[in-house]
């Protein structure tokens, strides 16, 4: 029987209980043929894992992105620099990550490629993304429209993108916040591709609309939207969540594309190698 791939998933979460990590296991659980699936609780149990996976995806999170407890946080920044280095000695075995949210903003900051920055208010809800030209050509984000939905909840946004640093690393942002012509603040960047195998988003493309609906249905959940936000704010998000074109097509295209490309190249390269 052919070994399988293995696949690293890194909880963010701080133990706190969420849908995001029981959408990232709903979907990582599709390629289970092909994958060993392990989780690591990364912040409260300081669990991370080594370089003998070929797929890892990084959850969002809690908190500031810009602090750590100096133990968690130093291990999973030096687990993404050992990985990007391990691409670049190598060059054909690769080595895949994706960065969700809190961990987007992580490796922003770890890779230096802009100004990482408390938002005004709390950015919370179904938002429309908007595709940059890179983000068209993209083999993940090609298939999705412009503008793409997506679930947004952060307090943190990468703004004032360093094109010299992004030139550097070949990195390229592919999508960019709402346009929002009736306020004077940046746009935030809300998806970038690293390199072939780094790709992370600002937004939470693991989202469903199951889970979300049975979360904001809630009535704890219902209320505390409201109230912080609006009765308006919290309706339109709801129409969206049965959206079939908004969020469930986000679900269904990122992360799944994410794997199943970093699959083809796997094969690709191990055909090479043969």
């Amino acid at each position: 029987m052919e070994q399988k791939l293995r696949m690293a998933i890194l909880d963010m979460n701080d133990g706190r209980p969420n849908q995001g990590m029981r959408c990232i296991r709903d979907i990582a659980t599709m390629y289970s043929s092909a994958f060993d699936i392990d989780e690591f609780d990364v912040r409260s149990k300081n669990e991370i894992p080594g370089l003998e996976y070929d797929v890892y995806i990084s959850s969002g999170g809690p908190g500031n992105p810009m602090e750590g407890d100096g133990v968690w946080d130093k291990a999973w920044y030096n687990l993404v620099g050992d990985l990007w280095q391990f691409n670049q000695n190598n060059q054909f075995e690769k080595k895949y990550m994706f960065f969700i949210c809190h961990s987007f903003q992580m490796a922003c900051h770890y890779f230096e490629l802009g100004t990482l920055a408390p938002r005004k208010s709390t950015s919370f809800g179904v938002m429309p993304v908007h595709m940059t030209k890179y983000g068209e050509s993209d083999p993940i984000f090609a298939s999705l429209p412009d503008p793409l939905y997506a679930v947004d909840s952060r307090d943190f946004q990468l703004i004032q993108p360093d094109l010299d640093v992004f030139n550097h690393h070949g990195a390229r942002i592919l999508a960019m916040e709402k346009i929002r012509d009736h306020v004077v603040y940046e746009r935030a960047i809300m998806a970038v591709r690293f390199s072939n195998e780094f790709v992370g988003t600002q937004f939470h493309p693991e989202a469903d609309p199951v889970g979300m609906k049975i979360h904001f249905e809630k009535q704890e959940i219902r209320d505390k939207v409201i109230e912080n936000f609006g009765q308006a704010k919290y309706d339109a998000m709801m129409e969206h969540i049965d959206d079939p074109d908004k969020i469930e097509l986000t679900h269904d295209t990122i992360l799944p594309l994410f794997i199943e490309n970093a699959l083809d190249s796997i094969f690709e390269n191990n055909a090479i190698l043969v």
